[in-house]
């Protein structure tokens, strides 16, 4: 998926008033997302991750993996989530708004792949098995500089499965990310 450097910044700052508006407990307007104002990508369903970050370090990422509303309402929803209900942080304070920097991912329809297959850095896995799933972004596999084998293991982990479920019949999908981030 491409995006233009103004669909990117719309994105960015649609996410930032999401969040601000629902950290701040006040009404988000998104008049200006209406389909004559808005391209055709931003109101095609998609699929959007938004990272927090405070200080270089994660705060919160959640995303959507059912691509039901326009890429845009994914990105504020995501942008809400991340910053309320992701349960490893507690929810973000007015005082920390601030402090906070987004990156916007969006991420391309996942498809089955075998581990072989898996390059990363370039794909995102997404690993399930019965009720247990997890998601890691492309990107983390690069910062963390693993190998095709740690990236699947630590993706079960995320999913909460022993890190070699991926050899013993866990559904494994993969998907490309475009991300960007406020300066």
């Amino acid at each position: 998926m491409s995006l233009s450097l103004e669909e990117q910044g719309r994105l960015l700052a649609l996410a930032r008033q999401a969040l601000t508006a629902a950290v701040e407990h006040t009404s988000l307007d998104l008049g200006g997302w209406s389909a004559e104002r808005a391209s055709e990508i931003l109101t095609r369903p998609g699929f959007a991750f938004v990272t927090l970050y405070q200080g270089g370090r994660l705060r919160g990422c959640v995303g959507s993996l059912h691509p039901e509303k326009p890429l845009y309402l994914a990105v504020a929803d995501s942008a809400v989530s991340a910053a309320l209900q992701d349960p490893r942080f507690p929810p973000v304070a007015p005082n920390e708004l601030p402090g906070l920097r987004l990156e916007v991912s969006i991420l391309s329809p996942f498809f089955v792949v075998q581990p072989e297959e898996v390059v990363p850095g370039e794909h995102g896995l997404f690993i399930s098995q019965g009720f247990q799933r997890g998601l890691l972004l492309p990107k983390v596999a690069a910062e963390h500089g693993w190998d095709r084998e740690r990236f699947l293991a630590e993706t079960c982990l995320k999913a909460g499965l022993e890190p070699s479920a991926w050899k013993k019949g866990a559904r494994l999908e993969a998907f490309t990310a475009v991300s960007f981030a406020e300066d």
